[in-house]
């Protein structure tokens, strides 16, 4: 946390403040949304996720005493947060129609079948990923974070990091080209980036 304004929003909300933990919490949703959307897979309700890492952080909170490692530590807890509904999620694969998903009546049917289509045939070729591989192609080359970032967020070396983006990138390709995709530009060219 860089900013010094977001450190004393940090601070105030460790040591108990209400309303520093309700911004604080405001503050990084949007962040822990687009990790649980990106890393979730079709079978995770980014949403439940997402509340469930606020519930499992603000009690935790206390524990942690430096402001720096607040973003790395979030994003362990969604992280483990985002496995753990994962293995859950077998129930919606194998018992259809108990999880019911309203449709948007606000959306045109063409285009929404469409980009449902194309999400759902990205979302898979992601899915095929290992988890080390995915993590590190979502926050590289979707959120466009360094490698020296991602390394700092999942506490892993950058050798480790461009490693794990070097297969990842590699593999999507092979992805794509399996389930008809065209190669999406969120991909730089072999040694890119």
């Amino acid at each position: 946390m860089p900013d010094p304004q977001t450190t004393a929003v940090f601070l105030a909300a460790r040591d108990g403040n209400p309303r520093a933990r309700e911004d604080l919490c405001r503050r990084w949703l949007p962040a822990v949304m687009r990790w649980c959307l990106r890393m979730g897979g079709p079978s995770v309700d980014a949403e439940d996720v997402a509340s469930d890492v606020f519930v499992i952080m603000l009690p935790r909170l206390e524990k942690l005493r430096e402001p720096e490692a607040f973003e790395a530590w979030l994003y362990g807890i969604t992280r483990r947060t985002l496995a753990a509904h994962r293995r859950r999620a077998w129930v919606r694969r194998w018992v259809p129609g108990f999880f019911s998903d309203p449709d948007d009546p606000e959306a045109r049917p063409d285009r929404r079948a469409e980009s449902q289509d194309t999400s759902r045939r990205v979302q898979q070729v992601l899915e095929e990923l290992t988890d080390n591989q995915r993590e590190v192609l979502v926050l590289c080359d979707v959120e466009g974070r360094t490698d020296e970032e991602v390394a700092r967020l999942l506490e892993i070396p950058v050798g480790t990091v461009k490693s794990r983006l070097r297969l990842a990138r590699a593999s999507f390709r092979q992805g794509c080209a399996r389930h008809a995709l065209v190669e999406p530009a969120l991909l730089p060219s072999p040694g890119g980036k």
